[in-house]
């Protein structure tokens, strides 16, 4: 009895410790303060409308730009709803957080959700930006003698688990005719894998705006492929089901803000670049080269989408990079579709 009761102890206290580190990578900011802990985990009822809107964003995307112009905190302000932002380094950590309830609404790539709905996380698809392919790339150091992605069979390549780029250097690989299992995949989140190619841990790197245009500026960093031809990389904007059914007039809000900073930011890279570059901590040539390299317009979820992102979801199943298939339709609105 009392070996069963230390066991237990010992049980409870590990639970504690890895919940309370689910979000002690992420940066939170509500209004213009902010702070080093991520918001906490909270539970709405069914049919209680939260007068908190909790957003996980990303460096760079619409989202970052909606913060930055602080339109979207006045709106709902009116509405006597307030806004906790939390800045996270990638789609899987963004859609993490979201799984263990500490955010309502955030943005990712087209491979964030397929893994986070494998996981259980109650997520839906709220809407889409246009196809940016060329937003992404296989990058390889300035003297790399590599000419080819077939030549990166028995390398290692640096990438961010479950993110975006883990399609695109899928879809590459299977171009080139190499089997995933052919190279040495090197799972780093973008600061650590910008370190690690810098210094030559690694042979290439997948990366994502803006961090792709910030190492072709400054690490004169060469693409070897990008997404053109190969993948869509489309943008999501993604809420909790609970969040999402019971907040409504708050999601549409949101959407029609984002619409209007995408129409200003269409027009204006420079602009938009010299804004967020205080914000980011990134140099506004790279800033103004990403903007103009990427997709606008916030589009619906339709038909066609849901079954891109199941052929991803598919692809991955099959690799054995998600534990169990999906329905990607699953975790889409009836209203949304």
């Amino acid at each position: 009895m009392k070996k069963n009761l230390i066991m237990s102890f010992v049980l409870s206290t590990l639970l504690v410790t890895v919940l309370s580190g689910c979000g002690a990578a992420s940066k939170s900011t509500t209004g213009t303060a902010d702070d080093t802990k991520a918001p906490a985990a909270t539970t709405t009822t069914k049919s209680e409308k939260s007068t908190t809107l909790r957003i996980g964003y990303q460096k760079y995307g619409t989202v970052n730009f909606l913060k930055a112009n602080g339109e979207l905190d006045k709106a709902l302000k009116e509405k006597g709803i307030t806004i906790q932002w939390t800045e996270f380094p990638g789609g899987p950590q963004l859609l993490e957080a979201m799984n263990v309830g500490s955010i309502d609404v955030g943005h990712t790539g087209e491979a964030p959700p397929i893994f986070a709905q494998a996981a259980g996380t109650p997520l839906v698809y709220l809407g889409h930006e246009p196809a940016s392919p060329a937003s992404e790339a296989i990058l390889i150091p300035e003297k790399s003698e590599i000419k080819s992605v077939a030549e990166l069979k028995g390398k290692k390549v640096a990438l961010n688990k479950g993110s975006n780029v883990h399609y695109l250097l899928v879809k590459q690989l299977e171009k080139a005719g190499l089997k995933y299992e052919d190279i040495q995949v090197v799972f780093l989140p973008p600061a650590d894998a910008r370190a690690a190619f810098e210094k030559g841990s690694v042979d290439a790197w997948v990366i994502w705006d803006p961090f792709f245009s910030a190492a072709e500026t400054s690490a004169k960093a060469k693409i070897l492929a990008d997404g053109k031809d190969t993948v869509a990389n489309h943008e999501f904007y993604l809420a909790t089901r609970n969040y999402a059914e019971n907040n409504k007039e708050t999601v549409k809000i949101v959407l029609d803000q984002l619409a209007k900073v995408d129409t200003w930011s269409k027009d204006h890279p420079k602009e938009l670049a010299e804004t967020l570059s205080p914000q980011l901590g990134i140099d506004v040539p790279s800033l103004e080269r990403a903007a103009k390299r990427r997709a606008y317009g916030i589009q619906p979820i339709d038909d066609a989408l849901i079954n891109e992102q199941q052929k991803i979801a598919d692809t991955f199943f099959k690799l054995g990079l998600i534990p169990k298939e999906i329905k990607v339709k699953d975790a889409v609105l009836p209203a949304t579709k």
